[in-house]
């Protein structure tokens, strides 16, 4: 006859690993599905120009963006609109959107905002010119036009 121990030292079995990689990959791909990286919808359409020499910028969470160019929806005309965060707004509205601009920011980073224009490359100068006179009023001085690498002899 066999004898039963049963004081003796039991073992714990090991924790199976072998499905963990399958878990992690499920939960990347599903923040990835899940996470917006768009903070605007666009409703103005936003052909860019090209140019030779550009520069990237350093600090992209310091830069605001002004979208300039024809609706997307075709009903509200083909005149150039100015669209600020997610509305239509008009050019008297640009100080004030420049001051919750800088209010949003940290104390800190405040002088180093920079407003970036994203004009439709075929939008007349008149709109662009009174929304920089808007930028200067509100004290906005650091601009930036976002436009596409590539030659200017091929806008044409």
């Amino acid at each position: 006859m066999a004898k039963f121990r049963k004081g003796g030292k039991k073992e714990v079995p090991q924790v199976s690993t072998s499905s963990l990689p399958d878990i992690v990959y499920m939960l990347i791909f599903f923040f990835m599905i899940t996470t917006s990286m768009r903070d605007v919808e666009l409703k103005v359409k936003t052909a860019l120009p090209k140019a030779s020499e550009i520069q990237k910028l350093e600090k992209k969470a310091l830069v605001s963006s002004i979208y300039i160019g024809p609706p997307r929806d075709t009903r509200l005309g083909s005149e150039s609109r100015i669209q600020l965060n997610d509305q239509f707004a008009k050019v008297g509205d640009v100080p004030d959107w420049v001051m919750q601009e800088r209010e949003a920011r940290a104390e800190a980073d405040r002088p180093l905002l920079t407003t970036a224009l994203k004009v439709h490359k075929e939008t007349r100068m008149g709109v662009v010119t009174d929304v920089k006179q808007e930028l200067r009023k509100a004290g906005a001085f650091r601009l930036n036009y976002t436009t596409l690498k590539g030659s200017v002899t091929e806008n044409r």
